[in-house]
């Protein structure tokens, strides 16, 4: 599924500087160098799509989307790497890849903040979700600071996430397709545990929790030995497959994250979780809508911030 998106659904801070097809004479196949090297690493690794909707939200919700999730911590000074929530995200080594790749066919000129876009662009079409046209011309940021990571955990309410949505920018219905992401998610069981056995003290499971999944993740919880802490599929039905199952799951109380059921269950917003549920298509045309808007949280265009050479470090501190 193909869908055009016109650049006024673009902020209008960015609507000068960030467009469609922004490399078409700096360098052509910008776009078709990073979708060669996330096809190739999809093939092996279906689960890439997941690592890179990861990437893309820890990304844009912490300081814009400037690619400061990217930046390695160094022994005099720590990165958002090293903040507790980024330290499930993964997928840097093809960001790396890209880049390479990308460095040798036109040095710097592409911005490791529109690969990280693009790259969960294509890795959302790859598992079955829309195809979309994605604006580029962000630059990357030079600030990467642990401190700066506050983000909507997983036993947040509605309202609490929703605070933190709009706080980008994002509308209640926007902030719902967009956890539509766990479609093809995973989550470590420290993630929703208390759900399981000691819900909010009771001594029990969480009741809008399902009683044959709670009996499934604890097996697969109890299965982690030697301090690996297990996972469990957001969805479990359509694991690797960008569609809507996952509200699907959540209205027959099968969400595995707190914020995921909470969805389902709060007057304000089960009624759009019914509506995707039933409307694929729905799903997918909204999906990409929010997804191109996601992409334009607070980026960095014009002179501002600098094109890297080196995604993990910034280029006043290369050797």
């Amino acid at each position: 599924m193909i869908f055009g998106f016109l650049l006024y659904l673009l902020p209008n801070l960015a609507m000068a500087e960030l467009r469609v097809g922004f490399y078409n004479s700096t360098c052509p196949r910008a776009e078709a160098i990073i979708r060669e090297v996330v096809q190739n690493r999809f093939k092996a690794d279906r689960s890439i799509t997941a690592a890179f909707l990861h990437m893309h939200f820890h990304d844009c919700f912490v300081r814009g989307c400037d690619a400061s999730i990217l930046i390695d911590s160094t022994p005099n000074k720590q990165s958002e790497k090293s903040a507790g929530p980024t330290l499930t995200v993964r997928g840097f080594e093809i960001i790396d890849e890209a880049k390479k790749a990308l460095e040798a066919a036109c040095p710097s000129t592409v911005s490791c903040a529109d690969i990280i876009t693009v790259a969960t662009r294509d890795s959302v079409s790859l598992a079955g979700g829309p195809t979309y046209d994605i604006p580029t011309g962000r630059r990357d940021g030079l600030v990467s600071t642990p401190s700066d990571v506050n983000l909507p955990g997983p036993s947040f309410t509605v309202p609490q996430a929703l605070q933190a949505f709009k706080s980008k920018g994002f509308t209640l219905t926007e902030m719902v397709v967009l956890l539509g992401g766990h479609t093809v998610g995973v989550a470590h069981c420290r993630s929703f545990q208390n759900r399981l056995s000691n819900f909010q003290g009771t001594g029990l499971p969480d009741p809008s929790m399902d009683s044959a999944l709670v009996s499934q993740l604890n097996k697969t919880c109890g299965s982690g030995t030697g301090g690996v802490d297990p996972t469990a599929f957001l969805d479990q039905g359509t694991s690797f497959i960008v569609d809507n199952q996952f509200y699907s799951q959540v209205l027959r109380k099968r969400g595995i994250l707190q914020i995921d059921q909470e969805l389902g269950l709060d007057k304000s917003s089960t009624g759009i979780v019914s509506k995707l549920a039933a409307d694929n298509a729905e799903f997918q045309r909204s999906f990409a809508r929010a997804m191109v808007k996601m992409g334009n949280v607070q980026v960095l265009t014009g002179n501002a911030g600098e094109i890297r050479k080196n995604c993990r470090v910034f280029n006043n501190q290369r050797q």
